[in-house]
């Protein structure tokens, strides 16, 4: 269990809220707020955001499909399966005796005793879906939802954001309650890039925080970031290339982070080394 106690008070609080917390963590954490008028104000702060939060979240649930993930899906040609074709055979009619049929019944229970023995020792279904759920190639499906949102929004310029800039103060416990990652947002107008606000998006079947930027250009960029589902073999800065969209991908302390951009943008690395520092 992690020691929440090396952690700010708000991601204790946010760890409370999503119930991932010991017996003994949240008895100490209720002590807490018992005495402390200020982390009582927290995390009812912090309690409305989740609120706020998960009816967000559900009208990006009602949003339509991007464009972009319908062709991938329509282009996709579903495999070829030979059908094995079973040979038909008479059917025989059985009628055992009296003595065959109590054999028969002994027989089944010893191999159905046996059958529960083996099953009791072999990992069940939850455990094998859970290693498969958790497997590395969740990273690349959560990095092709970015791509697709991405250039969503390179195509709606008018309509970028669920919440605007001006309400910063809702943006941070509204995404940092929903993704469960503590965050602040960089400034990046040294840059020329202008922050216009904050949506929550689906990567891989899981929330996904998306800080929106644009330049005087019209250019687009984007800062997307979850809690990681198994850390990365490396921490280390990536870049890959999507057709017109240009990637960045890190990780730091359980978070995994992508800047999006255009590609043609030459200093698209220097800037995620700079969020880096400052989210």
């Amino acid at each position: 269990m992690l020691d929440l106690r090396k952690l700010p008070l708000e991601a204790q609080l946010t760890a409370l809220l999503d119930g991932e917390v010991s017996p003994e963590q949240r008895h100490e954490l209720e002590q807490h707020l018992a005495t402390d008028e200020n982390a009582r104000r927290l995390h009812e702060k912090l309690r409305h955001g989740a609120d706020f939060g998960r009816r967000r979240l559900d009208d990006v649930l009602k949003e339509p499909v991007p464009l972009a993930l319908v062709r991938s899906i329509k282009s996709t040609q579903p495999p070829k399966t030979p059908i094995a074709q079973r040979a038909m055979r008479p059917q025989v009619k059985l009628a055992p005796s009296g003595p065959q049929a109590l054999a028969a019944a002994l027989i089944l229970f010893v191999v159905g005793c046996g059958i529960g023995y083996f099953a009791g020792t072999t990992p069940d279904a939850d455990e094998i879906a859970t290693t498969t759920a958790t497997a590395p190639a969740n990273t690349n499906n959560w990095l092709g939802d970015v791509t697709a949102y991405q250039r969503l929004l390179i195509r709606q310029p008018r309509h970028l954001v669920e919440v605007p800039a001006s309400q910063a103060e809702e943006i941070s416990s509204w995404l940092t309650t929903v993704i469960g990652v503590p965050f602040r947002v960089p400034d990046l107008s040294a840059e020329s890039w202008t922050f216009q606000g904050a949506r929550i998006i689906l990567g891989d079947n899981r929330p996904v925080g998306q800080l929106v930027y644009s330049n005087s250009d019209g250019d687009i960029i984007s800062i997307c970031f979850r809690k990681d589902a198994q850390p990365p073999e490396t921490d280390d800065f990536k870049e890959t290339i999507k057709d017109e969209i240009g990637l960045v991908t890190w990780h730091n302390a359980g978070t995994s982070y992508v800047l999006a951009g255009p590609s043609a943008e030459a200093t698209l690395g220097q800037l995620a080394m700079k969020i880096a520092t400052a989210i």
